[in-house]
């Protein structure tokens, strides 16, 4: 009887993300010790967030190994993005703070890892990115997803843009898509105005079905029959912005609810 070969087992696809140039070669040289035990790839080396949100946006992870502290983006608002990839990859904390663990486990990560990280320690993490291949449950990424970000993800001419929140002016509907106003220019999201209302109730205020603004742009209300010379018999406000010309039309609906929320 001939005995049969065992199947081969696919290499991981790792992204490795740290702040650190020598803890990144470190990953990189344990990865390697452990690529007979735990087969893996790096697909790429990011020194932040915003680094590795770009490389995804073409080479495709089966895990990241991120950093907690990292400056521009940091591990968590990471976390927070890859929740909302269509296929998000597995996540592996790496970090020298042992006071993140809750919080990790709470961002759906599949392990912890403290540094310095040794290499059956990581042997051990990839096989449990193995033994849950499958994508993290629903609620969990769900509430994950929701909640607030620092940055909206912004896909343009083949690579992603992060803009601030808090850069953000106003933002309006147009046909599938939500169109981002900034003091300098507009960005196209690919996402749902209920979906950033729900997200950021403190930052942003709906003024029609197709239009929130941001609390912080708002320089004021005005009637628009006032300025237009006409008189109706329901007065139109519009809302002024601090940094912009653009008057943004409050709908009749809102209006009451506009006011309470600006103080007027």
């Amino acid at each position: 009887m001939t005995a049969t070969a065992p199947e081969a087992v696919a290499a991981l696809r790792v992204l490795v993300v740290d702040d650190e140039a020598p803890a990144r070669a470190r990953l990189r040289d344990l990865l390697g010790d452990v690529a007979g035990q735990q087969p893996n790839a790096i697909v790429g080396m990011a020194a932040n967030g915003v680094e590795a949100l770009r490389l995804l946006d073409s080479a495709a992870a089966d895990v990241v190994l991120a950093d907690i502290r990292m400056p521009v983006m940091d591990g968590v608002e990471l976390a927070r993005h890859l929740a909302r990839l269509p296929a998000p990859p597995a996540l592996v904390f790496v970090t020298a703070y042992d006071q993140y663990a809750v919080q990790a486990f709470e961002l759906a990560a599949v392990d912890y890892l403290l540094k310095p990280v040794r290499a059956q320690r990581l042997a051990a993490a990839l096989e449990r990115v193995r033994a849950r291949r499958a994508p993290p449950a629903a609620d969990v990424l769900a509430t994950l997803a929701t909640r607030a970000r620092r940055h909206f993800s912004v896909a343009e001419c083949g690579r992603i843009l992060l803009v601030p929140v808090a850069e953000v002016r106003y933002l309006r509907a147009e046909l599938k898509y939500v169109t981002a106003r900034t003091a300098a220019r507009e960005y196209v999201l690919d996402e749902s105005l209920v979906q950033i209302e729900q997200e950021f109730p403190r930052s942003f205020l709906r003024l029609h079905r197709n239009c929130l603004v941001a609390f912080a742009a708002v320089a004021g209300v005005e009637r628009a029959a006032e300025r237009d010379g006409q008189k109706e018999a329901e007065p139109r406000w519009e809302v002024l912005l601090r940094d912009l010309p653009e008057r943004l039309p409050v709908s009749r609906r809102q209006w009451p609810a506009v006011r309470q929320a600006l103080g007027l």
